[in-house]
């Protein structure tokens, strides 16, 4: 054999690794409990809430946070349990172009101090290995939780399909078993000024996540949940963020969709006698006011389910920080051409932390909408993010309401990142309903002298080269959204 008939099979042979790894990464099964529907319950002491940050008359930003005052509230009044699950839980920098609220510290310090309170409570922390740059940075504030008792566990991520199979694939096979240290590194951290390794930066590029937000305890009134969009992060602590907060079985199905994470990250769960969810009942669509949670690719269905349904006269509004979804876009699309009445209010994909962004993914997708006769808006953001993930239908007096961590993305609905929003049902005189429509309409008209949005044509842009790289960053996978 010649040394280039070698070399070229040679060639082959590791090209067909390499695609097969990525083919096994970004097809594997998905964990036990993943991608959950669970089935609808009566909706008890439903409570909304919205963090708002606006530009007042006097040109000056304001910002009215709510979302961790009741996460706080509601870890105060624990008794035996609390299981909280955060993607984003530090302090690592970016200039918001403002204060910004400790939530890290002010969620460690509410979590040990009840722990110290309530002799016997059991806390149960999920959170993402990017808190620790995947292994290659110390956690003082993990640390601290571990030593007051709780049990800490970063997700098992690798045990999750690749959205960028193209580096999964083969970082699985060279990389992943490497480990990691937080001894020191020699590269700068990509989200702060401490060094961290070359495995850091390496792992990264998976762009896996476990998303998710959401906080279930229990008090004297039984359990009580929250679901929401916001992180307890101090650069993110400007952001205009939702919440709902219930309570009964609902809260039961959050707790059982953290236990299954929990399980395979490597937590034995049956030792920790966490309460199971109730059985599924007899609770049907007639029920007036009803909720379920769900997880992963089951809210692309109910998103997709609640946009087909949409028809003439009724009202859909959304607000997002990243849209990009291909089967969202249609059904969007679509329901405009049936005669719903559409609003659609995005982040302009202008501000990280400090850095500036080219708009990509929701200027292109905007204006793609704006050409099929969609009402698109910007939120007004000044250094902070309109991170805000929502969507609220409604008709003949009834409404549907869906929020959570899930952006309409690819990633985060297609069963790659892990994610939990809730669906709440209900008439849409609901208080609760009322407040979440005011809420949406209040920022869309810039009501009360506070300027929340701005026109589309701020920030229109129909460039080709933005439109090919939202397409095919949300095609590969090689993207951050």
């Amino acid at each position: 054999m010649s040394k280039i008939r070698f070399r070229y099979k040679l060639l082959a042979a590791v090209l067909l690794v390499w695609a097969g790894s990525g083919l096994w990464q970004a097809g594997k099964p998905l964990p036990e409990g993943i991608s959950a529907e669970f089935p609808w319950r009566p909706a008890a002491e439903v409570s909304f809430l919205a963090d708002r940050t606006f530009v007042d008359g006097q040109g000056r930003r304001r910002s009215e946070q709510v979302i961790f005052d009741e996460i706080l509230a509601m870890i105060g009044g624990a008794q035996r349990l609390v299981v909280a699950d955060m993607f984003l839980f530090n302090d690592f920098g970016g200039d918001e172009g403002g204060a910004l609220r400790p939530l890290s510290e002010e969620l460690t310090a509410a979590l040990v101090e009840r722990m110290a309170q309530v002799p016997g409570l059991r806390v149960l922390l999920v959170t993402d290995p990017v808190n620790t740059v995947y292994g290659g940075v110390r956690a003082g504030h993990l640390d601290r939780l571990e030593e007051a008792g709780a049990v800490v566990v970063e997700t098992g991520l690798t045990r999750l399909r690749a959205s960028n199979p193209a580096w999964s694939g083969p970082w699985a096979l060279c990389c992943a078993w490497l480990g990691n240290s937080a001894d020191g590194g020699w590269l700068p951290g990509p989200f702060d000024d401490e060094r961290v390794t070359v495995r850091s930066w390496l792992a990264l590029l998976n762009f896996r996540a476990n998303h998710r937000k959401t906080l279930v305890v229990d008090d004297s009134d039984g359990w009580q949940a929250l679901v929401t969009s916001a992180n307890p992060h101090d650069a993110s602590s400007a952001h205009n963020n939702v919440a709902l907060r219930f309570s009964g079985a609902a809260a039961l199905d959050v707790l059982a969709s953290e236990a299954a994470v929990a399980a395979f990250s490597g937590v034995d769960v049956d030792d920790m006698d966490l309460p199971s969810a109730m059985p599924e009942g007899s609770l049907g669509r007639d029920e007036p006011s009803r909720l379920r949670v769900l997880t992963e690719g089951k809210i692309r269905a109910a998103v997709l389910d609640m946009l087909d349904g949409a028809e003439s006269g009724d009202r859909l509004d959304l607000a997002m920080f990243y849209l990009s979804d291909r089967k969202v876009i249609a059904a969007l699309k679509s329901a405009q051409r049936r005669g719903a009445e559409l609003r659609v209010l995005l982040d302009p994909n202008e501000d990280a932390f400090g850095r500036k962004k080219n708009g990509v993914p929701n200027r292109s997708v905007a204006d793609e909408l704006v050409g099929a006769g969609v009402d698109v808006r910007w939120c007004d953001t000044h250094g902070e993010q309109c991170h805000a993930k929502f969507l609220l239908h409604q008709a003949d007096g009834q409404a549907s309401m869906l929020l959570g961590s899930a952006n309409f993305t690819r990633r985060n609905l297609a069963d790659l990142n892990l994610e939990t929003s809730v669906q709440w049902a209900a008439p849409a005189d609901e208080p609760a309903m009322r407040l979440a429509a005011d809420w949406f309409d209040e920022t869309w008209a810039n009501e009360a002298g506070r300027r929340y949005s701005v026109r589309h044509e701020k920030y229109a842009d129909d460039g080709l080269l933005h439109r090919w790289w939202y397409r095919l960053g949300e095609a590969t996978g090689f993207s951050t959204w």
